[in-house]
């Protein structure tokens, strides 16, 4: 018996599988093989928007803007240049 399923290497190493074998539970054999040429086409700002939306989806948080602009406003502080 043999099942394809497919799925997605991340760059851990890790392999996410798209949906479950319809195997009973024992040893398996795996064999991985790109599908499609392999060939990246993705231009800069489209690679980035796949790495931040991957990293998104796995729990990473990211800072809001509002974060962000308190802690420029924190370093332009009066208070903060004083203490330095």
């Amino acid at each position: 018996m043999q099942v394809t399923v497919q799925g997605t290497v991340k760059a851990d190493g890790t392999l996410e599988l798209a949906g479950l074998p319809a195997l009973p539970a024992g040893p398996v054999e795996v064999v991985i093989r790109p599908i499609g040429s392999g060939v990246h086409t993705d231009d800069w700002w489209a690679y980035l928007q796949r790495a931040r939306a991957e990293l998104e989806s796995s729990g990473r948080r990211f800072r809001t803007q509002a974060e962000i602009d308190s802690e420029i406003d924190d370093l332009r502080s009066d208070e903060r240049i004083a203490a330095l």
